[in-house]
C-alpha cells in the first residue's frame, strides 16, 4: 500500500476530485497555500493499493496540467528594481507536485 500526496492548484481541485471519484479512488482534500505565488492550493491525500498507483498518477497528470498565467510582481521588487508600479509577469502555474510514500500500516475505524 502507498500514500499519495498531490499538491495542486485550486483551479484543478474539483475536476481532480470528480475524476478520482469516477475511478473509485478515495481521497481526502486539504486546503493549502503555495509559497511562491501565495495562491490557494489543494493537497490530496490518497491511500491506495500498490497496483493502482500508476492509475492514480495518470489521473492526476491528465487533470492537473500546467498553464501560463500573468501575475503582478510584488511591490517591494518593483520599487527596488525600477521604482515603478507593479507590472504583470507571465509564469507557469498549475500542474501537480506529487509524493508517493510507502505505508507501513492501514487501519479504518
Amino acid at each position: 500500500m502507498k500514500i499519495i500526496l498531490a499538491i495542486i492548484q485550486d483551479k484543478d481541485s474539483n475536476r481532480l476530485s470528480n475524476e478520482l471519484i469516477d475511478a473509485n479512488i478515495r481521497a481526502t482534500k486539504l486546503s493549502s497555500t503555495g509559497g511562491f505565488l501565495k495562491a490557494g492550493n489543494s493537497t490530496f491525500i490518497v491511500g491506495i493499493e500498490d497496483e493502482r498507483v500508476d492509475e492514480a498518477l495518470e489521473i492526476i497528470k491528465k487533470t492537473c496540467e500546467s498553464r501560463k498565467q500573468f501575475v503582478s510582481t510584488p511591490v517591494t521588487l518593483d520599487i527596488s528594481m525600477d521604482g515603478g508600479v507593479p507590472y504583470p509577469v507571465e509564469v507557469e502555474v498549475g500542474g501537480a507536485t506529487v509524493f508517493v510514500l510507502p505505508v507501513e500500516g492501514f487501519h479504518h475505524f
